[in-house]
């Protein structure tokens, strides 16, 4: 039997390169929101995969954002440079049809004295596959990695590979977490994650990066959660987009949220969800700081 293996894992990139996708490939659980806008990411995420040779335990990092220095970006992109600190591996990943001077910021953030491994994502968007071998030519001409590993995180491709390229990076070690555990994060967190997540999905493209969510409760009574949540924006006429026509908007998002989170907490859930406004909270350290930004 192999040795056992465990360590942390950073996954980073630009935005929207599929980051949280392929987590929640890699667990096999939806742990951390996707959607097809920027910015859905702001928190680190760890989600865990235990398998019998290894624990890797993986950190969903926010996209680095070069621009718009608000806080609440200068909180994310502290959040990517103290993951890369803390890690025994990193797995950068960019888009096989796009490679630019994000990308290029991103590998300038690396830390030279950790395993790098590049894994070159939605491979099965690229519609001329012969251009594949010339790109991963170029991408190893960037950047001394360890591997680079073409995937398609949305299909699960070569997703075992990439596993095991990054289990030879691992140190020898017990378990880090129970055998169990798939994140380091509350039921709690994980349904604001999900009502915001909706936010992004079906509001305008504009409103999410002027919203988060609160949890005002998360009671379990028996099998059943009872929820109640506020969406937090920066201005009164957001308030009306997001509530909708006669609600439906909203509701519409609680709807959804509600029912993702009964698919992962495998119980029924009662949810209520509120909009209120508290203007300039994306530029409040303190007010970041009790929203749960780290």
């Amino acid at each position: 039997m192999s040795e056992l293996k465990s360590g942390f894992i950073a996954i980073v990139g630009r935005p929207n390169v599929g980051k949280s996708t392929l987590l929640n490939r890699l667990i096999g659980e939806k742990i951390s929101i996707v959607s097809r806008k920027a910015q859905t990411t702001r928190h680190r995420i760890m989600g865990i995969l235990t398998r019998p040779d290894a624990q890797f335990v993986f950190v969903d990092t926010p996209g680095f954002q070069t621009k718009h220095t608000n806080a609440l970006n200068r909180t994310m992109n502290r959040g990517v440079t103290q993951a890369l600190a803390d890690v025994d591996v990193v797995i950068f990943v960019v888009d096989a049809d796009h490679f630019d001077a994000k990308d290029k910021a991103v590998i300038k953030l690396l830390p030279p004295d950790r395993p790098i491994i590049l894994a070159v994502n939605k491979i099965d968007q690229v519609k001329d596959k012969t251009t594949l071998l010339p790109l991963l030519a170029s991408l190893s001409e960037q950047y001394p990695f360890a591997a680079i590993v073409p995937v398609s995180a949305a299909k699960g491709s070569q997703i075992d590979e990439l596993l095991d390229e990054a289990r030879k990076h691992l140190p020898n070690d017990e378990l880090l977490f129970a055998e169990d555990e798939i994140t380091d994060r509350s039921e709690r967190f994980l349904a604001a994650e999900y009502i915001r997540e909706k936010l992004f999905r079906l509001v305008g493209d504009e409103l999410p990066y002027s919203s988060t969510v609160e949890i005002d409760k998360f009671e379990i009574d028996g099998a059943m959660r009872r929820i109640s949540a506020t969406i937090v924006v920066d201005r009164q006429a957001h308030k009306g987009i997001i509530i909708g026509k006669g609600g439906e908007t909203l509701k519409r998002i609680a709807t959804e949220a509600r029912q993702d989170m009964e698919r992962l907490f495998d119980g029924k859930v009662f949810l209520e969800v509120f909009v209120k406004v508290k203007s300039g909270w994306a530029d409040d350290e303190r007010l970041l700081k009790s929203l749960g930004y780290e």
